[in-house]
C-alpha cells in the first residue's frame, strides 16, 4: 500500500499515527526490557568474579596476618601446625582452598593431603616482592580465582606465601538463583508497559480522528509563523532545484532582497559561488562554515526525499560570527581562571618568604614565561616592613627559574638597584607594571646595565614584563618575566594575567613576611628568657643546645632548660616544655623559669617544687581563661633534678615529661625510672621523687619531646635512637655528646623546639669535706672552733678562721639552745667556703634588727654581715642552716726573671 509521494505504508492496517505510535512504543519497550535483562545477566557474572576476587584476597590476607604464622613457618614442621588451621579457615570462609607455602612455592597445606610438598601452580614473583597477586585460572575443580599474598616477618622481609581460591561457580550460584524472579519481573514490566502504551495510543487515535480542513489550515499557519520567527535561516529547494521557501532569517543572513520570489534557481539569487554551488548541489553537509560577506555561517543541508518524502533539500543557516567571538573570549577567561586557580594551589604552600618566591618563579616558568626572577627588599627577608620603595630600594634576588641555567641574568643572591631613569625604575617608583615587548629596540631599559643588556638580546631574550610585588600598600619587591626565541613576545593581554598572578602571590609573600616577623620576635623573646651561659659550679660538667623550630613549620615553642647552683655545692638541672607555639608560649616559659628560680632559692625537694609550680600554672590558666575568649589551657611539662657532688646522689621528679637518660662511666645507658606525674596545670596530685646514686663521670641527659618526636619516626624509635647515641663512646665530653645527638636525631627542618642538656657528674674530693657531730652541750662549741681552725690552716685558709669561727659559734649555739636531736657541722671547700649546721628541728630562724636594750637577737645578724650568702633548707629529718664565704683569690703566677 502506498501513500502520498509514493511512500509505502510500513504496517498494513495501521493507517493512523496512533497505530504507528503504538507499534513503535511496544518495540522500544521490548528492546529496553531485553537490554536490561542482558545487562543484569552480564552484571551478575561480573559481580561473581569480583566477589571471588575480594573473598580470595580477604581470606589470604587474614590468614597471612594471623598471629603466630611467622613462628609456624620457621618451625621444624610447618605442615603439622598450619594444616589444621588452614582447613578450618577454608571451611569457615567458604573458599575452596587455603594453601600456605614457602618462598620457593612448596605447599605446606592443601585440602588434598597428597598435594602437600608439591610446587604451587601460579605467579608468585609479585608476592615475593611484597605485592598481591590475583589471577583467574582453570583448575581441576573448574574456573576459579586465586590470590597470593606475602607473609611479612618482623624484620620486614617476606618469610612465606599464602594463597586462597574459590570457584566462580560457587559465588555465582547465589546470583543465578535470583534469575527466575528477575525474568518474572521483566515479563510483568513488559506486560504492564504494553498495556499502558495501548491505552495511550487509543486515546491519541481518538483525539486526532476528527481533524478537519479548518484545523489543518490553522496548524499550518502557526507552523509558518514559527518558521519565520526563529533565529535560524531556513531554505527549502524542490526537486527541480528551485527555491520553495526562504524565511526572514535566511534573507537577512544571505543579504537577499525582500522581493525575492520563490521559484528561482540558486544561481539567480546573486550569492557567492561557494554558497550557490552548495545550495544547487543538494549534498548533505553538517555544520560546514561558509563565509558570506562579513559573516561566518554554519550550514546544515539534508535531502527531503529520504524514507519516501518529496524530492528536494532543506538548508539551515546559523550565524557563528558573534558566537565565535564570545567563545574565544570565554576560552581566554577560562584559561586565565584555570591559571590563577592552579597558582593559588601551588604558590604559598609554606609560610617561608624565600620558598614562596621560589614557587612563584617556578610556576611562572612552567605556565607563563621562559624565565622568571623574584627580587625582594632586605627588610622583607627579615620580616620587617619595607622602608624604601621604587628607585630608592635595593633588591636581593632570591628566586630564579628558567628553561636553562646559563643566562646573562643576575644570579640568585645578587643585590640589584634599578636606576630611576629606566622604565622599570620609573614603574617601580609609581608601583606600576612595565611591559617591553621588543627588547632589541633598546628603548631605555638597557641603561641599567648596557653590557648585560646586549648579552640578553644576543641570547634570544626579546620581551619582558616587570610587576611590583604590592601588598597592603607597600612594595615588597619586583617580579620579572622573560620570554626568549622559543616563545611569542608578551602582549597587553599577558600583562593583565601577570598582574593578577603577582597580586595573588604578593599576598602570600606578605603573609610569610608577617609570620617571619612574629617568629623572629618570638625567637628573640625566647632567647632573652633562656640562659645565656653556664653558671659557675663544680658539681657537674654541663653542655646544652637549644634549637627553635624552623620558620614556616612549627613556630617557636615554649621549650626551656636551666642550670641552677644550689647551696652545699649542689646543682639543679631543669628541662621543660610549654604547650603551644608563638609569643604566648615563650612568655609563659619565661614566667615558669622565673618561678623555678624563685622556688629553688627556698631549696625545696624536686617533688615539692613541682607541686608549687603546678599550682602556679593552674592560676595562670585561670587568669588567661577569664581574660580571653578562647579560654585556652596553658599546660606544661617539666623535669627537675638535683645533684649533690658530696654524696653523688641525684634526686629527680617529673611532671608529664619524658624520662631522662643515665649513662654510666662504662657506657651502659638506661632511662631513669622517675615516677610519672601529670603535666603542670592539672592540679590535685602529688609528684613522686626518685633518688639514685650516680658514680663519678656518669652522664645525665635531659631533653624535650622535639628531639625524639618526628612525623616520619615513631617516638619509641626516637627514644631508642637517643639511648644508643648517648651510649656510644663513653669518653665523650658533654659538648661532643650534644653534637652527636643533634647530628643523629634532628632533621634538617625541625618542626618543634628542641632543648638538650647533657651533664657529666663530678665528685667533691673527700679532703675538701669536714663533718663533725656536736653534742648538745655549750662547752662543745669551743672544740668545734678549734677543729675548724685546724682544718682551715691545713687548707691554707687561716685568714678565714676568725670569720668562720664566729659564724659557726653563732649557728651551733642557736642549734644547742633552740633545736632538738643530734647536731651536725659540715665544712666544704669548693668555689666558696661553705659552713653548714644541721639539726632535727623544723623551726626556721628569722633575721631581725635587735634593739639596743636587747640581750639577744644579734647572732643571725652577725652571720648575715660576715657571710656572702646564708639560708635554710629543710630535709626529711629537720633543717640545715648554711653560710658561704668567698675564698681568697689565688696569687698571680710570678713572671720569669729577666736574663
Amino acid at each position: 500500500m502506498t501513500g502520498r509521494y509514493g511512500r509505502r505504508r510500513s504496517v498494513p492496517g495501521m493507517r493512523s499515527v496512533a497505530g504507528q505510535f503504538f507499534l513503535l512504543q511496544v518495540a522500544i519497550v521490548v528492546l529496553l526490557v531485553a537490554a536490561a535483562v542482558a545487562a543484569l545477566v552480564l552484571q551478575s557474572r561480573a559481580d561473581s568474579e569480583r566477589e571471588a576476587r575480594s573473598r580470595s584476597v580477604a581470606v589470604a590476607e587474614a590468614f597471612a596476618s594471623s598471629p603466630g604464622i611467622e613462628a609456624a613457618l620457621r618451625s621444624p614442621n610447618p605442615t603439622a601446625v598450619l594444616q589444621p588451621l588452614a582447613e578450618r579457615a577454608r571451611k569457615l570462609s567458604g573458599v575452596d582452598f587455603v594453601v600456605v607455602m614457602n618462598r620457593a612455592g612448596i605447599r605446606y597445606t592443601h585440602p588434598l593431603p597428597d598435594r602437600i610438598g608439591k610446587k604451587f601452580v601460579g605467579n608468585l614473583e609479585p608476592a615475593l616482592n611484597g605485592g598481591i597477586v590475583v589471577e583467574r585460572v582453570t583448575g581441576t575443580i573448574g574456573p576459579l580465582v586465586q590470590a597470593v599474598v606475602p607473609v611479612i616477618g618482623r624484620d620486614g622481609t617476606v618469610v612465606g606465601l599464602v594463597s586462597a581460591g574459590i570457584t566462580i561457580e560457587r559465588v555465582g550460584g547465589v546470583v543465578e538463583q535470583q534469575f527466575p524472579l528477575l525474568f518474572g519481573s521483566a515479563a510483568g514490566i513488559l506486560l504492564l508497559t504494553t498495556a499502558g502504551t495501548a491505552l495511550v495510543s487509543r486515546r491519541l487515535r481518538r483525539q486526532t480522528h476528527g481533524l478537519g480542513p479548518t484545523e489543518m489550515t490553522r496548524m499550518y499557519e502557526h507552523h509558518d509563523a514559527v518558521l519565520h520567527a526563529v533565529r535560524e535561516g531556513v531554505l527549502i529547494i524542490d526537486g527541480d532545484g528551485r527555491l520553495l521557501l526562504a524565511n526572514d532569517e535566511a534573507r537577512r543572513l544571505l543579504g537577499l532582497p525582500t522581493d525575492v520570489l520563490e521559484g528561482r534557481l540558486p544561481t539567480e539569487l546573486g550569492l557567492d559561488p561557494v554558497t550557490t554551488e552548495l545550495l544547487a548541489s543538494g549534498r548533505t553537509v553538517t555544520d560546514e562554515v561558509v563565509p558570506v560577506g562579513e559573516r561566518l555561517l554554519a550550514v546544515n543541508q539534508r535531502s527531503t526525499d529520504r524514507d519516501g518524502g518529496p524530492p528536494g533539500s532543506v538548508t539551515t543557516l546559523r550565524d557563528t560570527t558573534e558566537l565565535r567571538a564570545l567563545t574565544g573570549r570565554a576560552d581566554v577567561a577560562r584559561r586565565r581562571l584555570n591559571l590563577l586557580y592552579e597558582a593559588g594551589a601551588e604558590i604559598g604552600t609554606t609560610l617561608d618568604v624565600v620558598r614562596t618566591c621560589e614557587e612563584l618563579a617556578e610556576f611562572a616558568r612552567a605556565h607563563f614565561a621562559d624565565f622568571a626572577t623574584v627580587d625582594v627588599a632586605e627588610a622583607v627577608l627579615r620580616g620587617e616592613e619595607p622602608t624604601a620603595a621604587g628607585m630608592d630600594a635595593e633588591w636581593r634576588r632570591i628566586a630564579f627559574s628558567g628553561i636553562r641555567e646559563d643566562t646573562p641574568l643576575h644570579p640568585v643572591d645578587s643585590v640589584i638597584r634599578f636606576l630611576p631613569t629606566t622604565p622599570l625604575g620609573t614603574g617601580l617608583r609609581r608601583g606600576k607594571a612595565v611591559l617591553d615587548p621588543d627588547l632589541a629596540a633598546f628603548s631605555g631599559w638597557q641603561q641599567q646595565d648596557p653590557a648585560r643588556a646586549r648579552q640578553l638580546v644576543e641570547d634570544g631574550f626579546h620581551s619582558v614584563i616587570a610587576i611590583p610585588l604590592r601588598a597592603r600598600g607597600a612594595i615588597l619587591g619586583v617580579t620579572l618575566f622573560w620570554r626568549t626565541a622559543q616563545s611569542e613576545p608578551f602582549e597587553d593581554e599577558d600583562l593583565s594575567v601577570a598582574e593578577e598572578l603577582v597580586a595573588r602571590a604578593a599576598v602570600n609573600i606578605d603573609n610569610a613576611r608577617r609570620y617571619t616577623r612574629e617568629h623572629n620576635l618570638a625567637v628573640t623573646l625566647q632567647r632573652s628568657l633562656l640562659p645565656h651561659g653556664v653558671p659557675e659550679q663544680s658539681a657537674i660538667d654541663v653542655a646544652y643546645r637549644y634549637l627553635p623550630a624552623q620558620v614556616g613549620l612549627g613556630g617557636v615553642g615554649g621549650d626551656w632548660f636551666d642550670i641552677i647552683p644550689l647551696p652545699g655545692a649542689r646543682v639543679a638541672l631543669v628541662v621543660g616544655d610549654v604547650v603551644g607555639h608563638g609569643l604566648h608560649a615563650a612568655a609563659t616559659m619565661g614566667r615558669l623559669r622565673t618561678a623555678i628560680h624563685n622556688f629553688s632559692t627556698l631549696d625545696l625537694p624536686p617533688g615539692e617544687l613541682l607541686w608549687h609550680l603546678d599550682e602556679l600554672v593552674a592560676q595562670i590558666d585561670q587568669d588567661e581563661t577569664a581574660d580571653s575568649a578562647d579560654g585556652g589551657v596553658t599546660g606544661a611539662t617539666c623535669l627537675y633534678a638535683i645533684y649533690d657532688p658530696v654524696s653523688g646522689r641525684c634526686t629527680m621528679a617529673r611532671a608529664g615529661h619524658l624520662k631522662p637518660v643515665i649513662v654510666d662511666p662504662d657506657g651502659t645507658s638506661e632511662f631513669a625510672d622517675v615516677p610519672g606525674g601529670p603535666p603542670l596545670g592539672l592540679g590535685g596530685l602529688p609528684f613522686e621523687t626518685l633518688e639514685t646514686l650516680l658514680p663519678e663521670n656518669s652522664r645525665l641527659v635531659l631533653y624535650t619531646n622535639g628531639l625524639v618526636e618526628d612525623r616520619h619516626r615513631d617516638i619509641d624509635e626516637g627514644l631508642a635512637l637517643l639511648r644508643r647515641t648517648v651510649a656510644e663512646h663513653a669518653d665523650r665530653t658533654p659538648e661532643e655528646t650534644c653534637e652527636a645527638v643533634l647530628r643523629t636525631l634532628v632533621p634538617e627542618r625541625a618542626r618543634d623546639d628542641i632543648a638538650l642538656l647533657v651533664g657529666r657528674t663530678r665528685r667533691l674530693d673527700a679532703a675538701d669535706v669536714v663533718q663533725l657531730h656536736v653534742p648538745s652541750d655549750p662547752s662543745s662549741v669551743s672544740r668545734v672552733r678549734a677543729e675548724v681552725s685546724r682544718k682551715l690552716a691545713e687548707w691554707g685558709l687561716a685568714e678565714q678562721a676568725f670569720t668562720t669561727e664566729l659564724i659557726l659559734s653563732e649557728l651551733v649555739t642557736n642549734a644547742i639552745r633552740y633545736a632538738t636531736g643530734p647536731i651536725g657541722v659540715r665544712l666544704l671547700r669548693d668555689r666558696s667556703l661553705i659552713c653548714e649546721v644541721s639539726d632535727h628541728s623544723s623551726t626556721s630562724p628569722h633575721l631581725r634588727q635587735a634593739a639596743t636594750t636587747d640581750e639577744g637577737g644579734r647572732g643571725l645578724f652577725l652571720v648575715a654581715q660576715f657571710a656572702d650568702r646564708w639560708g635554710t633548707r629543710y630535709t626529711d629529718h629537720g633543717k640545715v642552716i648554711w653560710a658561704e664565704q668567698p675564698l681568697p683569690a689565688a696569687p698571680p703566677p710570678s713572671s720569669p726573671a729577666a736574663p
